[in-house]
């Protein structure tokens, strides 16, 4: 069942985790962001980078986030499933749809992790060991406002050269999102000693918690949301 992810499992140990290659200066706020709400409510994000195992993980000890969904994004729904979307040609890309409350965390911090602690946005078409447009970093837009605060951002982080290479993270609007198969809901969590889960997703965690304590949270805060 997870073949494809285990059969790279010797170049995995010659690896570090996935992790962008940043400057040693502090990672910046988004200079345009929307303000965080006076009243607690719920709105998400729709986001890809790399296997959505560690996406999943790293935004689920996000504080001000209730909810975290893996599933697939950019493709018809009668292609979101694993095998099909593994074949690379489905234009999914293996995402996560996160439910935040704005009023403690605004959509541009969610993004100041994701470039930041999340994935690596410099890299085409792969994280670490993981090949093909389906672990592409995509930001996948709600609105006009979740367009604006995406594209500024990437033009402010290019601009102070906050990465060695230039981020290609595409940002495209959000048309469905598929929730993925039980069996990868919270898998990271479910299977702490996971080889893949040690060596790729338990740091950017760590990371988080390091970088950005303030932004962190030993356990996501469950409330029901619906997807």
């Amino acid at each position: 069942m997870q073949a494809r992810r285990f059969a790279a499992l010797s170049a995995l140990l010659s690896l570090t985790a996935c992790a962008a290659t940043a400057s040693n200066a502090p990672f910046p706020n988004p200079t345009y962001d929307e303000p965080k709400s006076a009243a607690h409510s719920t709105e998400t994000a729709v986001l890809a980078g790399g296997c959505f195992w560690g996406m999943q993980s790293v935004f689920e000890h996000v504080h001000g986030v209730r909810q975290v969904w893996a599933g697939y994004s950019g493709g018809d729904a009668s292609t979101a499933q694993y095998d099909t979307v593994s074949e690379g040609n489905t234009g999914h890309a293996e995402s996560v749809k996160i439910a935040f409350d704005p009023a403690v965390i605004s959509y541009g911090q969610l993004l100041k992790i994701y470039f930041a602690v999340a994935h690596d946005p410099t890299t085409l078409n792969r994280q670490g060991p993981d090949a093909g447009t389906q672990y592409r970093s995509e930001v996948f837009y709600a609105n006009a406002e979740q367009k604006k605060v995406a594209e500024s951002y990437i033009a402010q982080l290019n601009a102070a050269k906050v990465f060695d290479d230039g981020i290609v993270t595409l940002v495209q609007p959000m048309t469905g999102f598929y929730p993925a198969e039980d069996y990868h809901q919270d898998y990271a969590r479910k299977h702490p000693d996971n080889p893949y889960i040690l060596i790729n997703d338990a740091p950017k965690v760590a990371h988080l918690k390091q970088a950005f304590p303030g932004m962190y949270q030993d356990e996501q805060m469950v409330v029901d949301v619906k997807l």
